[in-house]
């Protein structure tokens, strides 16, 4: 009973660990939603600024802001451009304020900033609303549900395996190899597909490119081979160990840093 008790126990502290790791790299990352608090003075509005979109139309942008007093600018250009600013008003649609930014080609950026104002007055919101959004190419269902599937089970089976080594217990070598088959699933099977569909390019980390996410995630996998490896006649604790610290700290890195960036003006997709 003792022993399944604390297996439980490692599976448990494996899931948290993995969750705090895996909600932390998706909410700092330059792709996720920018939150923002807007005050009229007399209520506070909670706004979502989007980052990320799909090249498969124009981006819709909508705030729900019910006082119909409140009206907003919206200005725009592509990004990294000196490109004069693009201004229109975002139109209001019932307690909605609407405004829209023209669809990009995967991997092209727009950067936009909006301004809000009720009864002549400029409203100071709690952070600059001005981001950058990239488009991406639709990704099929079939390939990016289990490619997220499989990397988070790799990161979970990862942190249990390190806590078994920690433990010194025999199993954390079975799961060592389970590990580096679901990161090679994942990561080096159905990440590289995600990667095609999203922009156009199988591959875009060492020694073809600087894109984070490839990078981060083929570290991972050689340092999981190399556990693997000094695991394959008997136990290793200590590779298993650094395997799983080393996946630890790159999977936390924010999601989509340095990805690809569309260079509007020669048309190439460039990384890093």
């Amino acid at each position: 009973m003792k022993k399944y008790l604390l297996t439980a126990s490692f599976w448990l502290l494996a899931l948290l660990i993995t969750l705090s790791a895996a909600i932390y790299q998706r909410v700092t990352g330059p792709t996720y939603p920018k939150k923002i608090s807007l005050n009229d003075g007399t209520q506070n509005y909670a706004l979502k600024l989007t980052r990320s979109a799909e090249s498969t139309g124009d981006l819709h942008l909508e705030f729900s802001l019910p006082d119909s007093a409140i009206y907003a600018f919206l200005e725009y250009r592509r990004f990294p451009t000196n490109e004069s600013w693009q201004k229109d008003s975002l139109v209001r649609k019932g307690e909605l304020l609407v405004g829209m930014l023209p669809m990009q080609p995967p991997a092209g950026k727009i950067e936009y900033k909006l301004t809000f104002y009720k009864a002549g007055k400029t409203l100071t919101p709690s952070e600059p609303m001005h981001v950058i959004v990239r488009f991406k190419g639709a990704v099929p269902t079939n390939i990016l549900i289990p490619h997220v599937i499989a990397i988070f089970l790799a990161m979970l089976l990862a942190n249990f395996s390190a806590l078994l080594a920690l433990a010194r217990k025999n199993s954390a070598r079975l799961y060592a190899f389970i590990t580096l088959g679901m990161l090679t699933l994942g990561g080096m099977i159905f990440g590289p597909l995600v990667q095609l569909h999203a922009f156009g390019e199988l591959w875009t980390g060492a020694p073809f490119g600087w894109d984070l996410t490839d990078n981060k995630t083929l570290i991972a996998f050689i340092f999981w081979i190399i556990a693997v490896y000094k695991n394959r006649n008997q136990v290793n604790f200590k590779s298993i160990i650094v395997a799983a610290l080393i996946t630890l700290i790159i999977f936390s890195i924010p999601h989509s840093m340095f990805g690809s960036e569309l260079n509007h003006e020669t048309g190439i997709i460039t990384q890093g």
